[in-house]
């Protein structure tokens, strides 16, 4: 079902935004060779206490972590470990804040290091523009297809490929809420967009192949051919005056 938000509940998402975004930033700071994901993780889960919110994916059944870590082949679901990050990695950070009883949903993949291949940083930056892209698709008149479309060309048209079986969605009182926004789809098909919907729009994508596989520990997706893949995510309210950001400070 869908669930349209008013003013004063995207009010309070933005805040449980602000603080999601506050949490990643110092999550990308920290982000060095030689950090372990868990003690990223542990990071995170602290932060999101200091501000009196709650680690929305500890809320998941089964989930024991505040935070999901992907590195290199990893698409998304990463559990924290003892693994130390090293120069030249691809880590996609994903976490969510529950506050004042809303969610807010965001992710980024950045490079550790300074060590970085050329062909890496273009990765990245296609996701950041395909993520900008599919932003600026949700708004009135528009259509959920509109947003898949911005992301599938955007993705595709640098020669990557979208992840079909993961998606974005709806995100408010629940994580995850109606509806779901797919990497790919055609303009103007799907469902409408309308005022006080709040979204958070998923740009996961691989270098290689679409196809991806599960580990053996349940949650961890990675690539079938070991080739890296990238995760750009933010929430987002379908405003009048067009889309808003709920997660950036």
């Amino acid at each position: 079902m869908l669930v349209r938000k008013s003013l004063e509940e995207i009010q309070k998402m933005k805040e449980s935004g602000r603080i999601a975004a506050l949490v990643m930033k110092r999550l990308v700071e920290s982000a060095a060779p030689g950090t372990k994901t868990l003690a990223l993780d542990q990071l995170a889960e602290k932060l999101i206490g200091s501000f009196g919110a709650k680690p929305s994916f500890k809320m998941v059944p089964g989930y024991r972590y505040a935070t999901c870590l992907t590195v290199n082949e990893q698409v998304v679901h990463g559990l924290p470990s003892g693994y130390s990050l090293k120069e030249g990695d691809l880590l996609g950070i994903d976490l969510g804040v529950y506050y004042q009883g809303f969610h807010a949903d965001t992710a980024v993949s950045l490079l550790v290091g300074r060590e970085i291949s050329e062909e890496k940083k273009k990765f990245l930056a296609v996701g950041r523009e395909a993520l900008e892209k599919a932003i600026a698709e949700a708004k009135l008149g528009n259509h959920i297809g509109d947003i898949s479309w911005a992301i599938q060309k955007t993705i595709e048209g640098a020669g990557y490929s979208v992840v079909r079986e993961l998606v974005g969605h709806g995100v408010g009182r629940r994580l995850h809420e109606s509806p779901q926004v797919p990497g790919r789809g055609e303009p103007k098909t799907g469902l409408a967009l309308v005022e006080g919907m709040t979204l958070a729009i998923e740009v996961i994508y691989n270098k290689g192949s679409h196809q991806v596989k599960i580990l053996p520990d349940g949650w961890t997706i990675v690539t079938s051919d070991g080739q890296i893949s990238g995760l750009f995510e933010h929430s987002v309210a379908v405003t009048k005056v067009g889309p808003l950001i709920l997660t950036s400070t």
